[in-house]
């Protein structure tokens, strides 16, 4: 069988400030770059297997991204999920990143990039305040 592997584009405005902001704030390296005379175009940071281009390569679609990203937690349990999001929530926010709270069916810590692209990394199974558990269909 072969294996897949995606790394979805975020579209931003400046791909060196971008590489900065996801390098330095939020913890990826960066793994390639393509430039010409001294600009980057196209760029790949990765974190713990979470892969992602930058590319300024359509203005159009600059900030219209929203990328869903889930821990993988070992013991896999809600207790283990809620507490490493915590911990990632007290790392970006050390750095400065502001970091929002998020519903989408469940509980969401949601980052904007500097172009206004969303990550959302969810609390599996878990409900936001105020908000009632629903069952799944």
């Amino acid at each position: 069988m072969t294996d897949w592997f995606a790394r979805p584009v975020l579209h931003v405005k400046d791909v060196d400030a971008s590489l900065r902001f996801y390098v330095d704030r939020l913890g990826f390296a960066s793994r390639w770059r393509y430039a010409e005379d001294g600009k980057a175009y196209v760029a790949q940071v990765e974190r713990q297997g979470c892969a992602l281009i930058l590319a300024d390569n359509w203005p159009e679609k600059i900030g219209k991204g929203l990328m869903f990203i889930s821990l993988n937690v070992e013991p896999q349990t809600r207790e283990a999920a809620a507490a490493a999001l915590d911990a990632l929530r007290a790392e970006l926010e050390a750095k400065g990143v502001p970091v929002k709270e998020g519903w989408w069916g469940y509980r969401l810590l949601v980052v904007d990039d500097p172009d206004g692209n969303q990550l959302f990394f969810n609390y599996p199974n878990e409900t936001a305040p105020g908000k009632p558990a629903r069952d799944e269909p």
